[in-house]
């Protein structure tokens, strides 16, 4: 007897940092006027020490929130903004999930629609598999992409009930997918921007006759019609024409999920894994949800939400991270964050950041996934785990237990704002925090500002760029405090 295959959890990340596009067309106008239609809202845009494996870890964790991450035998990377072209971007995110070493990893890259192709293989196998899409694309300055555009990131657990990982919240029924070499747009290997092709032919060819074909073609084939779909998810970012698209198809416009352009953007590969962690925040038993992925043909997939889905562990979600939002007017800082604003950062920046990759590999699990050592004798709980306890009154040797840091609450008990040593965006904060049930650690501070930081304050972490060598385009990663917000698990 064969088991269903679904969703049984999911999770998203969205920077809070939101650029008003009104800044960005007010410092632009006197050269592109035409921009003045998409001045409107604004997009979610990463700080300068995130990128696509952070923001995936980040979703990952939301999703997995209250989960057994043990039961988990495989994880995919969608993005078109992977770090690295040679070094495997989803076995980062791994190591900092603390999954297990005997899962399979894969990136999937080279369509916007990648994050669609890869729920659907994982929804096709019968193990539990994690699918993150996340994209933090570059765009020309006064380009219509850097309006439209935004970062963020989503996580989609899959797998079968009884797999220890919960029930399933939403049962897959099916996919159709569509493969064409339509040019929309395109980046080669060595170019730091799109190039788009002419909207209009965009929209006709493209979406009308290839997503919209696929749309028809899909509900044929699993046997629904428009009118049975309940939330239709169609990650297209412009005006009317998700709803064109609906109508052709006998969708009620009602069902059509709002596509987040005006409060977050764009977020390419990651877009409609985060359209649909939206649309089962809020779906009811029994709601059929239909979900489209666009580029180079198309991608459909039916599920319908179960009883369950109102029993998924409760995580922040795109909700949650939506309240977060903090407005930002400082298109100058943007730019630098993006590299495309070349700042005097003075002789304080000029140091060597080479990493060996010996002591890397070493120590992976304290520098990835923050696993420290608590000693099975005393319950001493110290960061690095050593070889000899730090228990002043009990030197125990080989005692240690590997000891989880990165999902415990800290509270802070010295900081500094330092002005003088190099920050892509000063002050940089950090200090010493204390963890829950032990463990000290010198962290450095992330998304605050000096009315977030004082003595006490609960602290969480996350998984940051600590610091980039451009020598040999090596990127550093390591754990940060950030303030606790209402909300945090």
């Amino acid at each position: 007897m064969s088991h269903a295959t679904g969703i049984l959890a999911f999770g998203a990340y969205i920077p809070q940092r939101r650029l008003q596009r009104s800044a960005v067309y007010a410092a632009n106008a006197w050269f592109a006027p035409n921009l003045k239609g998409q001045s409107k809202g604004e997009r979610a845009i990463a700080c300068w020490d995130e990128d696509t494996v952070t923001m995936a870890v980040e979703a990952s964790r939301d999703c997995l929130t209250g989960l057994d991450r043990s039961a988990i035998a495989g994880i995919s990377l969608a993005s078109t903004t992977l770090p690295y072209a040679d070094r495997l971007n989803s076995g980062l995110v791994k190591e900092a999930l603390c999954l297990a070493s005997t899962l399979t990893a894969n990136d999937q890259t080279g369509s916007l629609r990648a994050g669609t192709s890869a729920l659907i293989q994982a929804l096709n196998g019968t193990a539990p598999q994690l699918v993150v899409g996340a994209d933090l694309r570059k765009a020309r300055p006064a380009s219509e992409g850097e309006l439209v555009q935004g970062d963020a990131a989503a996580a989609i657990l899959v797998g079968q009930a009884g797999q220890g990982l919960g029930e399933i919240a939403a049962t897959f029924l099916g996919s159709h997918s569509v493969t064409i070499d339509f040019v929309d747009h395109f980046r080669s290997t060595s170019a730091e921007f799109d190039y788009g092709w002419e909207s209009r032919w965009i929209r006709d060819e493209g979406h009308t006759k290839i997503l919209g074909g696929a749309l028809i073609e899909a509900l044929t084939k699993l046997g629904v019609t428009g009118a049975d779909i309940d939330h239709a998810i169609i990650p297209i970012a412009v005006r009317g024409v998700p709803e064109s698209l609906a109508k052709s198809c006998g969708i009620k416009l009602e069902a059509v999920r709002d596509s987040l352009s005006a409060v977050v953007g764009d977020s390419g590969a990651a877009h409609p894994l985060l359209m649909l962690a939206a649309a089962l925040e809020e779906a009811k038993p029994g709601d059929k949800i239909l979900l489209a992925g666009f580029g180079q043909g198309a991608d459909v997939l039916l599920f319908q939400a179960t009883d369950a889905v109102a029993r998924v562990p409760e995580q922040l979600g795109v909700t949650g991270h939506l309240a977060r939002s903090r407005k930002d007017t400082n298109y100058t800082r943007f730019l630098f964050h993006r590299g495309l604003l070349d700042l005097e950062k003075g002789m304080r920046a000029e140091m060597d950041e080479k990493q060996p990759g010996t002591s890397l590999y070493r120590n992976r699990k304290a520098v990835m996934g923050l696993v420290g050592g608590r000693c099975t004798k005393t319950g001493t709980v110290q960061f690095p785990k050593t070889e000899i306890g730090v228990n002043a009154n009990d030197r125990s040797q080989g005692t240690q237990e590997d000891y989880p840091l990165a999902d415990k609450i800290a509270k802070i008990v010295t900081y500094t704002a330092d002005s003088l040593s190099f920050s892509p965006d000063p002050p940089v904060y950090y200090g010493a925090i204390d963890f829950e049930g032990g463990g000290r650690l010198v962290a450095e501070f992330a998304d605050c500002s000096a009315e977030d930081v004082e003595v006490g304050r609960e602290m969480r972490m996350v998984f940051r760029i600590k610091a980039v060598d451009h020598a040999r385009d090596f990127t550093k990663y390591f754990w940060k405090a950030v303030p606790v917000q209402k909300g945090d698990a």
